[in-house]
């Protein structure tokens, strides 16, 4: 398993949770709601980040979210503040050169849980 580079994203960036539920209406207005899934996986995380970093460092980032997303596998990867690290996917980031030697990427992380 492949671990993500140890360069830090800029503070700022947003944490987002979205519980995996079902939720069941009944006709009289009730509602029924449960989580779907293991009780450990019921609820992902999401990160929106942004690395503004050396063009060197943004090359060893592209390069480690390429070769992840030629083979469709997740990378451990531990988000500031957190005591453990999780298993991530990247499905899209963004690169902007904005001026000699600096980059800025934005990505978004999703946790997913695989054995």
């Amino acid at each position: 398993m492949a671990t993500f580079p140890s360069i830090d994203p800029v503070y700022g960036f947003q944490k987002r949770s979205k519980p995996v539920q079902r939720t069941v209406r009944f006709a009289d207005g009730y509602e029924h709601r449960i989580l779907f899934g293991l009780d450990a996986h019921t609820n992902p995380k999401v990160y929106s980040l942004k690395f503004d970093v050396t063009e060197t460092d943004s090359d060893t980032i592209e390069t480690f979210l390429d070769a992840r997303a030629l083979d469709q596998a997740s990378f451990d990867w531990t988000p500031h503040g957190e005591s453990s690290s999780s298993k991530y996917v990247c499905d899209s980031w963004n690169k902007s050169i904005p001026y000699l030697d600096r980059a800025i990427i934005t990505a978004t992380f999703r946790e997913v849980f695989e054995p």
